[in-house]
């Protein structure tokens, strides 16, 4: 029996500025550019999240789509929809939240959570032409 992918996509809109503390000014302007902006900026994020098992005998399921849906909710959307990332999470406090450290943040979320033989992959889209997968 071969492995099958159900994919759940969800959205939420958060704000966050790329910024490094231990670079000047100067350099954070010339690296990320207007995702520098002091005053923040915001996206509109577009997620799919991929489990990848094998479906169970008995339910036809890798897992079921209400349980996903309700997981994502929790754990990922309620914590980070229209927020600033910088100020307003825990998880960023620390980390630049570029899209690539968003999309491992929302998998080590939601990886523990599922079932050990239950695969994940994370696709975020920052915008309808910039997107990351995670992991690769």
């Amino acid at each position: 029996m071969n492995k099958t992918a159900i994919i759940r996509c969800e959205h939420f809109n958060a704000a966050h500025r790329l910024h490094n503390n231990k670079w000047s000014d100067d350099k954070n302007r010339e690296v990320f550019g207007k995702c520098n902006n002091p005053n923040y900026h915001g996206h509109n994020y577009d997620l799919e999240v991929k489990i990848i098992g094998f479906c169970d005998p008995e339910t036809g399921y890798v897992i079921d789509t209400k349980i996903l849906s309700d997981l994502i909710k929790e754990k990922v959307i309620n914590r980070f929809d229209h927020k600033n990332l910088n100020l307003d999470t825990i998880e960023f406090k620390n980390l630049n939240p570029t899209a690539e450290n968003i999309a491992m943040v929302i998998y080590n979320i939601l990886k523990p959570e599922l079932n050990r033989d239950l695969e994940l992959k994370i696709k975020l889209y920052e915008t309808a032409r910039n997107y990351v997968e995670y992991p690769y």
